[in-house]
C-alpha cells in the first residue's frame, strides 16, 4: 500500500492553495465541500474561482507567492495545494511545507506529494474514496464511475439514519459484537429498503421498534462457513465466496490461500493460520476439527477458507464430519479446483475428444506418506492423470507409469503457483520429469499433468506472466 487512506475533519479549518486556473479550482471547491477555510495565492484566478470570489466563498491574495506565506502565517495551514505552471514555485511550497510538517499535494506530480486527492463518491455522510497512488487517475475516474451506478443516493440516507439511532443501540447492546450483529440484520432488512425508497419517518419508526424488541443480551448461533478459495486468482472467486468472507467472525485459513484473496476478507475479523506443508504442520488436523467446533460453539460465524475445492484433497469431508456429529450448523461453497484452475491457465484442457476421454484426479502425497497408487489404472491410453502435492513423489511416479505401460515421451506439465502473476509452467516427458523437477527447482504448489493433451499447450496457451504483450494481443487487445 503506498498510500494511507485517511478522512480528516476539515470544517473551520485553514488551508492554502497557490495557483488560481483550473486545476487550483477543483482543490478549492473539494475543500469547501468540506467547509474548510480557504484562502488562494495567485497574481490572477480564472473564470471558476473568479464566481467563487464574487460569492465571498474564500480568501483570495492576489500576488506571488513568498515563503512567508508558509513560514510567517499567523495561522499555520493544515493543507497546502500548489497548481501553478510555475515547476520552481510548486516544488518551493512543498519544501517549505515540508519542514514544517504541513501535508502538501503538488498537482500531476505524486512522485513529490505528501499527500494525494482520491476520486470520490460521495454520499454523505457516506463517502467512498478510489485512488490509483497518482499512477493513473483516469483509471480511478473509471472505476468511481462505475461504483456511482452501484451505490444509490439512498445509501447517503441510510447513514444519516443510522448514525441518529447509534447511541440508542450503544445503549441497548453493552459490546461490539452484538451491536455488529444488530445493525446487520437492520441493514438487510426492510427498514433499508424504506429508506431507499424514500420512506426515512417510516424506516425510523421500525428502527426504533427493533431496538425496543432486541434482547440486550443475545445468545447467536454460531455456523462455519467451508469455502473454497479457488487456486490463487481472486477474480475465480464466487460470489457466494466473497459474500460470506465479508460476514464472517473469524477465519480460519491455509498455507495456499493468496494474500490477494486473504485481503478480501472483512478487515475486523480475527485471523487464526493452521497452514501446513510437508513435514510442518501448524496445527493438526484433528485440532483443526476442533477449533472449527468450539470457535462455532462460541456464537462465532467462523470461515474454513481452503485454497482450490474444500472437497477435493482439502480434507473438507473430514472438518464437516465433526461439525455434524457436534451439531454444529455448517454450509460448503465450493471453489474452483487447483486442476481446472492450473490447467485452464497453462493453455491445457484436461479433455480432448482426439487425446483424452478421461481424467483422473490422484493424491501424491497418502495420510501414511507414500505414494502407493492403483498405477495400472493410471498409466491408460487416452486419458489424462493430475496429481495433487506429487512434487516429492515425482521419481515414483515416473518409474510406476512408465513400468506399466506408459510410453516415456508422454508429455508432462509442472505449474507452480497457478493462476497467480508468478506462475511458473514448464513442459517435460515422464523420463526426463524427474530431472526437470531438479534443474528447476519447482516448490509447492505444484500440479502435475501427464497426458497427451499437454501437447496441446503451445498452441492454446493464452496466460504467460513472462509474455505480457502477447497475452494481451492473445485476449483480444484492441488496436488503435
Amino acid at each position: 500500500m503506498d498510500f494511507l487512506p485517511l478522512f480528516f475533519d476539515m470544517k473551520q479549518k485553514p488551508c492554502l492553495v497557490v495557483g488560481g486556473g483550473k486545476v487550483a479550482a477543483r482543490k478549492v471547491i473539494l475543500l469547501l465541500k468540506a467547509h474548510a477555510v480557504v484562502t488562494v495565492i495567485a497574481p490572477k484566478l480564472g473564470r471558476e474561482l473568479s464566481e467563487m470570489l464574487d460569492d465571498g466563498k474564500f480568501t483570495h491574495v492576489a500576488r506571488e507567492f513568498a515563503d512567508a506565506d508558509i513560514t510567517g502565517a499567523t495561522e499555520r495551514p493544515m493543507l497546502v495545494f500548489t497548481a501553478t505552471d510555475a515547476r520552481d514555485v510548486n516544488k518551493r511550497v512543498a519544501e517549505l511545507a515540508n519542514e514544517r510538517g504541513i501535508p502538501v499535494n503538488i498537482a500531476d506530480d505524486p512522485d513529490n506529494c505528501s499527500f494525494i486527492t482520491p476520486s470520490i463518491i460521495d454520499r454523505s455522510p457516506v463517502q467512498i474514496a478510489v485512488s490509483t497512488g497518482g499512477a493513473s487517475p483516469v483509471l480511478a475516474r473509471m472505476i468511481r464511475t462505475k461504483l456511482e451506478g452501484c451505490i444509490p443516493a439512498g445509501y447517503g440516507r441510510l447513514g444519516a439514519l443510522v448514525s441518529n439511532f447509534r447511541e440508542k443501540v450503544k445503549a441497548r447492546f453493552e459490546n461490539v459484537g452484538q451491536r455488529r450483529t444488530f445493525w446487520e440484520s437492520v441493514l438487510n432488512s426492510t427498514i433499508a429498503d424504506r429508506v431507499f425508497s424514500g420512506h426515512e419517518d417510516e424506516a425510523g419508526k421500525e428502527l426504533q421498534k427493533a431496538i425496543d424488541a432486541a434482547n440486550p443480551k443475545p445468545e447467536f448461533q454460531g455456523e462455519v462457513y467451508l469455502v473454497g478459495a479457488g487456486p490463487g486468482d481472486p477474480d475465480l472467486l464466487t460470489f457466494r465466496a466473497l459474500r460470506l468472507m465479508q460476514n464472517c467472525d473469524v477465519m480460519v485459513y491455509d498455507r495456499l490461500v493468496s494474500k490477494e484473496i486473504r485481503n478480501l476478507v472483512r478487515s475486523d475479523a480475527e485471523l487464526i493460520y493452521v497452514g501446513k506443508k510437508r513435514d510442518d504442520h501448524t496445527m493438526q488436523q484433528e485440532n483443526i476439527n476442533e477449533l472449527l467446533v468450539r470457535l462455532a460453539k462460541e456464537g462465532k460465524r467462523v470461515l474454513r477458507l481452503k485454497g482450490g475445492d474444500p472437497f477435493i484433497f482439502g480434507r473438507g469431508g473430514e472438518e464437516i464430519e465433526l461439525l455434524a456429529q457436534q451439531g454444529v450448523p455448517f454450509q460448503v461453497v465450493p471453489g474452483i479446483t487447483a486442476a481446472a484452475g492450473c490447467a485452464a491457465y497453462s493453455g491445457i484442457p484436461l479433455t480432448h475428444r482426439d487425446y483424452s476421454q478421461a481424467c483422473v484426479f490422484v493424491t501424491g502425497h497418502l495420510k501414511d506418506g507414500t505414494v502407493d497408487l492403483n498405477w495400472k489404472a493410471l498409466a491408460q491410453p487416452n486419458q489424462t492423470v493430475v496429481f495433487y502435492m506429487g512434487l516429492h513423489g515425482a521419481p515414483t511416479l515416473c518409474k510406476e507409469m512408465m513400468a506399466h505401460g506408459m510410453p516415456p515421451s508422454t508429455p508432462v506439465a509442472l505449474i507452480q503457483k497457478g493462476t497467480r502473476p508468478d506462475q511458473k509452467t514448464i513442459i517435460s516427458t515422464l523420463d526426463t520429469l524427474e530431472e526437470t523437477v531438479k534443474n528447476h527447482k519447482f516448490e509447492p504448489p505444484t500440479l502435475i499433468i501427464v497426458g497427451e493433451v499437454v501437447s496441446l499447450k503451445e498452441k492454446l496457451d493464452w496466460f504467460n506472466p513472462e509474455n505480457p504483450q502477447g497475452n494481451a494481443v492473445k485476449a483480444g487487445q484492441l488496436k488503435f
